[in-house]
């Protein structure tokens, strides 16, 4: 029996009857709303298209160009710093020491619970009364490192809770002691099993960097801002932007996918 009928029923003939009807008639309202609102937008003189060759220009590339660019390396930077931050409080909240399990899951909890940008206004507001000043970038990258390492340190520890207990002691029964056995045998592992969870979260993160604008930090959404108030175009402005994320974004879930079907056709 497949995991799919174990979950649900699989429809039959008429089921898919009704998916289908449904499923075109979903269609056609969709379209339909996106007809009235180009309508409506073309009796407002929205969609002229002096309005919108501005952003095939050298100007507009280039501005909203450095923005994307500094999107990319705030997310970089968050990204790459996480990631080692979140294996440690993984490794440490499965610790057998308690003072490392009760720092690492004390630290996780906490930083889950705090939304990024209360993080983004303590870095903002409250450390520069106490003489404590760092560059806009780590304003909007270290906020985003917390919350995030967080967040994979328990994608990590789901990933090595769910690999064979004999992988553990397989290693033990060489000689390895528990961390080299951790990160030599375990860690690895996990990785490989969480990759397409680990996709989802960078684009969590990605998408985060749109708070820089609470730090005037010059990210992609920033810039548009800017861009938008100049030239007075501030629907234009947004539906490009809009894109380059929806573009973005759908390149890295299409990724997690990819890596997932291939991490279930080839066998553990």
């Amino acid at each position: 029996m497949t995991s799919e009928r174990l979950l649900f029923d699989v429809p039959g003939p008429k089921a898919r009857r009704r998916t289908i009807i449904w499923s075109i008639i979903s269609v056609i309202g969709i379209v339909a709303v996106i007809a009235a609102m180009l309508v409506q937008l073309a009796r407002n003189d929205q969609m002229q298209p002096e309005q919108w060759h501005l952003f095939i220009e050298r100007t507009a590339l280039k501005f909203l160009g450095e923005g994307l660019l500094n999107t990319l390396k705030a997310a970089f930077a968050a990204g790459l710093i996480a990631l080692p931050i979140a294996i440690i409080a993984a490794a440490a909240r499965m610790s057998t020491h308690r003072t490392q399990r009760a720092v690492a899951t004390v630290y996780i909890e906490v930083m889950r619970a705090i939304p990024v940008l209360l993080l983004i206004y303590v870095f903002v507001l409250l450390l520069p009364n106490y003489g404590i000043r760092i560059s806009l970038f780590w304003q909007l990258a270290i906020p985003l490192v917390f919350t995030n390492s967080a967040a994979l340190a328990e994608i990590f520890r789901s990933g090595i809770n769910a690999l064979e207990f004999g992988q553990s002691e397989a290693a033990y029964a060489i000689g390895l002691t528990r961390g080299q056995a951790m990160r030599y045998v375990l860690v690895p592992q996990a990785v490989r099993h969480v990759l397409p969870s680990l996709v989802s979260q960078m684009i969590y993160l990605f998408k985060g960097t749109t708070l820089g604008y609470v730090v005037s930090y010059t990210e992609l959404l920033q810039q548009g801002k800017i861009y938008a108030e100049a030239f007075h175009v501030l629907l234009q402005t947004y539906v490009v932007i809009a894109f380059i994320y929806v573009v973005i974004n759908a390149s890295l879930a299409k990724l997690a996918r990819v890596v997932d079907d291939r991490q279930r056709r080839v066998p553990s």
